[in-house]
């Protein structure tokens, strides 16, 4: 039985550092855009829903940032925030010898620190302009958005509350992919995720895929690419093999712009490259025309 429960939103934010390591900033004063290197200042930047007002940049939101960008003020209620991830594998990073080991259940209580979150991803339900939807947000910032068992039981379980309340379904996906400490654990959630689908396609329920930057790997070869309309925004990396591992393993450099949205927009694997400030009521017009 699913657990619920409503959820403030103001759990976690993320900060100019979070979007890149290392990233230059003033205190809370000001950001830099890590795309052209302008300055903005913090609260412009929020104001402007974190998009670089020079050059269109979309940094990274965190879940439930995205949900109060999506969701109408007050309606998500979040579920299963308790399914946590183990360590099925006894997996640890390094060798012994190594000055850095640790192992899988060390990171995980690391990054739930870290994070303020148990997972990558947030289920639950809303409404968007007055309509209903089962939503299932990751989150890039809890060990890059990647897909373990965990992850993929509760995308499972958002895809059949909207089975059961007959409603559509959104995923908006970040991530790196499969999450390697888990093995073959992780691998099987790509068909997991992907049978529910089906049988949400059976019950002619729409599935609105989003996809935000990074939507790699596993993630992209399952459930991301899935949709019955697909949304992306500007610039994100969207892809299977991200360009710098093709670039190692085939030796050749890709062309600038063969792995973002844009491209995929124009290679018919997109329905629509949304603004931020676009989306909820690009979504709302959707929930109608299906409704």
């Amino acid at each position: 039985m699913a657990k619920e429960a409503a959820v403030p939103l103001t759990r976690q934010t993320s900060s100019s550092n979070e979007e890149k390591p290392g990233l230059p900033s003033v205190g809370n004063i000001a950001v830099k855009c890590p795309k052209c290197k302008e300055i903005l200042y913090s609260r412009d930047w929020e104001k402007n829903l974190k998009v670089c007002s020079r050059c269109n940049h979309h940094f990274r939101l965190t879940a439930y940032e995205r949900i109060e960008l999506l969701a109408d003020p007050g309606s998500f209620h979040e579920l299963d925030a308790d399914i946590i991830s183990v360590d099925p594998l006894q997996f640890t990073t390094f060798p012994p010898a190594h000055a850095d080991q640790r192992n899988y259940g060390e990171k995980l209580a690391a990054e739930r620190k870290k994070t303020g979150m148990n997972e990558a991803v947030v289920i639950g339900h809303s409404t968007v302009e007055s309509k209903p939807l089962a939503m299932a947000v990751m989150d890039f910032h809890f060990m890059g958005g990647s897909m373990g068992s965990a992850v993929g039981e509760k995308i499972t379980r958002a895809i059949e509350l909207g089975i059961e309340r007959n409603i559509p379904v959104l995923i908006a996906s970040t991530s790196g992919g499969a999450r390697m400490q888990e093995g073959l654990f992780s691998l099987m959630q790509m068909a997991k995720t992907s049978a529910a689908l089906a049988k949400l396609g059976e019950k002619k329920l729409p599935y609105i895929s989003l996809l935000t930057d990074p939507t790699t790997g596993g993630v992209s070869a399952s459930f991301a690419m899935l949709g019955d309309i697909t949304l992306a925004e500007p610039g994100a990396l969207v892809c299977f093999t991200g360009p710098r591992v093709i670039e190692q393993f085939m030796h050749i450099k890709l062309p600038e712009g063969t792995v973002n949205s844009e491209f995929g927009l124009q290679h018919g694997m997109i329905d629509a490259v949304v603004h931020r400030r676009d989306l909820r009521s690009t979504l709302g017009r959707i929930l109608r025309l299906y409704a």
